[in-house]
């Protein structure tokens, strides 16, 4: 019997709201709680260890959040198991298990040291678009701010002949070795920052900096169904990391611009028709446009203000999904305030045909106590 799975911000013990780093901190503290190298031959703990890093994966990811906060594990799971599980995640916290307890990584692949370059810095990019485009999706250029590396040292800020030495400190290695009681403790060098090499003879185009401002040109596919707040994440294309690192993202926050007609909730669209008293009380078939073109609309006899009329599959696509939202139109009637003498006449008349009363009396509820006692 399969066991149903624990709500990825249950698993973290944060709230559904919470940001990055209050994520972050959250998943440090269970991984160090329940690493296998703490915890050895202890099944339990290495569970446990596996389904923080499942649910981090999977809440540090924007798409995958989004997706997660939609639709739940369905939105996440593939046919080859949890897709939102990724080994690499591990490697984000590799530095402080690795400081604590002295030893490689427990689920980092092969025998060799994890690098402890830092990577690049993430960048953000503010795209506001209409409404059409957020319901139909778009391909968008933009020119995106970042730095790109120095096109003669190559990120390395020295010279390319003989400007970058060995660091004397730890021998290239990027790390020192420290003893603390019984424990061996690895820290990044703080002499070349874990680069293992040191400038000696900075570059003279980017003077050591080893980076330079510049403007990409990246065109992004934006997905039908995005909202106000969404992220979308490029992998790789933010700032350059020093040489040796992995660059930092890029992510793209989206801003959808109001509409005049239309009206987003959730994956549903509102709107509001109005029709005219005879309209209402005699029916009409009302011709109203949607983003899949005219769409008719049969309004019976009788119909009272504030109806409602749901026509589905015309709403909000669905994220990465087939799926599509409702579309409700409120019908708002709308009683005339000038009348031509033609006009008035008529109603006048249709005044005296009608009931003083055009429902039938409710009693109240002593009434109808009165009525049963009586």
């Amino acid at each position: 019997m399969s066991v149903a799975k624990r709500d990825y911000y249950e698993v973290l013990s944060v709230s559904r709201d919470c940001d990055e780093q209050t994520l972050k901190s959250s998943y440090r503290k269970l991984a160090l709680q329940y690493h296998p190298d703490r915890n050895p031959g202890d099944r339990e703990a290495e569970e446990k260890f596996k389904e923080a890093a499942e649910a981090y994966s999977v809440l540090s990811d924007p798409q995958k959040r989004a997706a997660y906060d939609r639709y739940g594990h369905q939105a996440v799971n593939g046919a080859g198991g949890p897709a939102g599980f990724d080994e690499s995640v591990f490697a984000d916290f590799g530095d402080i298990l690795g400081d604590i307890f002295g030893f490689r990584d427990a689920f980092s692949s092969g025998g060799s040291r994890r690098s402890r370059v830092q990577r690049g810095e993430d960048i953000r990019y503010d795209l506001e678009i209409s409404f059409e485009d957020s319901m139909r999706g778009l391909s968008a250029d933009l020119q995106i701010p970042r730095m790109e590396a120095c096109g003669k040292c190559h990120g390395t800020g020295a010279e390319p002949n003989g400007g970058l030495v060995t660091c004397a400190v730890c021998n290239g290695r990027g790390e020192v070795l420290y003893q603390q009681s019984f424990l061996s403790i690895r820290k990044t060098c703080p002499q070349c920052g874990g680069r293992g090499k040191v400038i000696r003879q900075a570059c003279n185009q980017c003077r050591g900096e080893g980076f330079s401002r510049v403007e990409k040109k990246l065109k992004v596919n934006i997905p039908a169904g995005v909202d106000t707040g969404t992220r979308l994440r490029l992998a790789g294309e933010g700032n350059p990391g020093v040489p040796g690192s992995q660059p930092g993202d890029l992510y793209v926050v989206v801003k959808v611009q109001d509409h005049s007609i239309f009206e987003r909730r959730e994956s549903d669209l509102h709107c509001t028709l109005p029709i005219n008293v005879a309209q209402a009380v005699l029916g009409a078939e009302i011709e109203i446009e949607t983003f899949d073109g005219p769409q008719k609309i049969r309004v019976p006899e009788g119909t009272q203000p504030g109806a409602q009329f749901r026509l589905r599959n015309l709403g909000v696509p669905h994220l990465n999904s087939r799926a599509r939202g409702d579309m409700y139109v409120h019908l708002d009637v709308q009683v005339p305030k000038k009348l031509t003498r033609e006009q008035r006449r008529l109603f006048e008349e249709l005044r005296e045909t009608l009931p003083a009363e055009n429902t039938p009396h409710e009693k109240t509820v002593f009434e109808k106590v009165r009525d049963f006692f009586g």
